[in-house]
C-alpha cells in the first residue's frame, strides 16, 4: 500500500460561520494539505488451515527460531525474516500469520511456513487463506479535541483518559475501531480489505475537521 501523500479538496462544510454583533465571522478549520498522507499498514493478521494435525514438540525441537511454551501459550512460534514475520502454528493445524505489511507477502509468509512443516514430513495443506485483521495508522498533522469528538458521538465513542489517552471510535461503515489520540494521530483496527481503511480514513476526516484544536 503506497504511502504518498494525497490531497483533499476543501468544501463549503468545512467552514463554521457564527455571527457577532450581526457581522458574519467565517472560522476556517485546518485545510487539507499533501502533508496528510494516508493511513499506512502496520501489521497484518491472515489465517490458514494446513488441514493436518502438528506435533508441536517435534516441531520445536527440529526447527531453529522456534518457540514452544505449553504452559504459557498453546501454539507454537516461528519466526522468518523475508518476509518479516511471526506464525502461531497450533495443533489443530491453524496457522496465524502477524507481521505482514501487505496481502501478498502475508500469502507468501504463509506459504513459508507452510513449506517448513511440509519439509518436517507433515502432509499440510494451504486452505482458506483469508485476512482477519489490517492494523494501520496515520497522522492528520492537526489536533483534535477529544472532548468535542465524544460530544459530537457520545453514542459510538468511548474516552477514559485515566486508563487510556485516546478516544475509542466504533465506525458503522465499514465496521472498524478507530483509535484517536488529541495529537492527531489514529490508528485503525478491525479492517478486513485494504478499501475499509481508505474508507475509514475519508469518514473519520470529514468528522475529525468539526472537533479539531485549534489552540494547539
Amino acid at each position: 500500500m503506497s504511502s504518498q501523500s494525497s490531497p483533499i479538496s476543501l468544501t463549503n462544510n468545512d467552514l463554521e460561520i457564527s455571527s457577532n454583533n450581526n457581522k458574519p465571522i467565517i472560522k476556517q478549520l485546518p485545510v487539507p494539505t499533501n502533508e496528510i498522507e494516508k493511513p499506512v499498514i502496520q501489521n497484518i493478521v491472515a489465517t490458514v488451515e494446513l488441514d493436518c494435525t502438528i506435533n508441536l514438540q517435534d516441531v520445536v525441537r527440529r526447527v531453529r527460531n522456534a518457540e514452544y511454551n505449553p504452559k504459557r501459550f498453546g501454539a507454537l512460534i516461528i519466526r522468518i525474516t523475508n518476509p518479516k514475520t511471526t506464525a502461531l502454528v497450533f495443533h489443530s493445524g491453524k496457522l496465524v500469520v502477524t507481521g505482514g505489511k501487505t496481502v501478498d507477502d502475508s500469502r507468501l509468509a504463509g506459504r513459508k511456513y507452510a513449506r517448513i512443516l511440509q519439509r518436517l514430513g507433515y502432509n499440510v495443506k494451504f486452505n482458506h487463506f483469508k485476512i482477519q485483521n489490517v492494523v494501520a495508522s496515520c497522522d492528520m498533522k492537526f489536533a483534535i479535541s477529544l472532548k468535542e469528538l465524544i460530544q459530537l458521538a457520545p453514542k459510538i465513542t468511548k474516552y477514559e483518559p485515566e486508563i487510556f489517552p485516546g478516544v475509542v471510535y466504533r465506525l458503522a461503515d465499514p465496521k472498524m475501531v478507530l483509535l484517536i489520540f488529541a495529537s492527531g494521530k489514529i490508528v485503525f483496527t478491525g479492517g478486513k480489505e485494504i478499501e475499509q481503511i481508505n474508507k475509514a480514513f475519508s469518514e473519520i476526516y470529514k468528522i475529525l475537521l468539526q472537533v479539531a484544536n485549534n489552540d494547539n
